[in-house]
């Protein structure tokens, strides 16, 4: 036993692995005893599965897994992480993955604020406030981030510590990931004024609006830009003109609904804004490759194999 705790000990990576392992009850996405943090573990490839992703971190300790952004492809394995900083609907799958081997991450969400209070208290004014970036990436993990993470990660063996320690861990992951050679793009998201946090926020008004038509000279309005100006800024980040990023959104959210809820086709389309039930079963079917109902089923047949 004193000899396996010496070689994790000597493999961060190792350590790591087993404390997202540990954590994992089954396959699936767990949420952890630190809020914010999710363990993931799966013991076979899947399918590739839209869905909307918050600003994270994802920590690659075992597997490889891909997320398709329109027609970009990121991969990313062990020592690498995907950072998102908007939401974006994104369309994953594990690639690399066995009962032997299950691939395994640990997601950490990226707080904004942190971030703005870090930039603001090191005053480093090197910033700029000009770049527009995409809103996600692939980077590896240095030493420094990957000690950061190992110490948030071991909290999770000492409950008792949580309380006290959780806030100062995260805090210090997030100054580690400001401080590394991504850390420009990561800043982009909390200056306020910059054109990457700009159209964050205008993503988050879509997103809690999903039902309602978008206007993009209202939206470049509220952006303070001029709708050239936006809609250049906000495929910048996101890959997709605004209209392009509700149809996915609306689509991924009522694909969701369609299997949390078991609803039929047509409440679903109407609780996202659809006016034409035909529409939406035609591109329901053009992003998922069959029309609702029978997607549904067919995943849902998937599942209960699994099981």
């Amino acid at each position: 036993m004193k000899k396996q705790i010496n070689d994790l000990q000597r493999n961060p990576f190792a350590e790591l692995g087993a404390v997202v392992a540990r954590y994992s009850n089954g396959d699936g996405m767990h949420p952890a005893a630190v809020e914010g943090v999710h363990c993931i573990r799966l013991s076979q490839p899947h399918l590739q599965l839209p869905t909307v992703y918050r600003p994270c971190v994802c920590v690659i300790v075992q597997g490889s897994k891909q997320v398709l952004l329109e027609d970009e492809i990121y991969r990313y394995g062990p020592s690498q992480f995907l950072a998102v900083s908007v939401d974006l609907p994104l369309t994953g799958q594990v690639i690399e993955a066995t009962r032997d081997a299950p691939y395994l991450c640990l997601a950490i969400d990226i707080d904004a604020r942190q971030i703005a209070d870090l930039i603001s208290q090191s005053g480093d004014a090197g910033w700029s406030r000009g770049e527009t970036t995409r809103g996600l990436f692939v980077g590896d993990v240095d030493a420094a981030m990957l000690d950061s993470v190992l110490r948030l990660a071991r909290l999770l063996d000492t409950p008792r510590d949580i309380p006290v320690l959780a806030p100062l861990a995260l805090r210090e992951f997030h100054y580690r990931l400001l401080g590394s050679p991504y850390g420009a793009a990561i800043a982009q998201m909390a200056i306020a004024g910059s054109n990457t946090h700009k159209i964050g926020q205008i993503i988050r008004r879509i997103k809690t609006k999903i039902s309602e038509p978008i206007r993009v000279e209202e939206l470049a309005s509220l952006a303070n830009m001029s709708p050239s100006s936006f809609h250049q800024h906000f495929k910048a980040v996101t890959a997709m003109s605004p209209v392009q990023f509700q149809k996915r959104l609306r689509l991924t959210e009522a694909r969701h609904i369609l299997l949390a809820e078991k609803a039929d086709a047509q409440s679903a389309a109407y609780r996202v804004g659809y006016q034409s039930v035909s529409q939406f079963s035609r591109e329901y079917a053009r992003m998922f490759g069959a029309p609702p109902m029978r997607d549904v089923e067919a995943l849902r047949g998937i599942a209960a194999g699994a099981g």
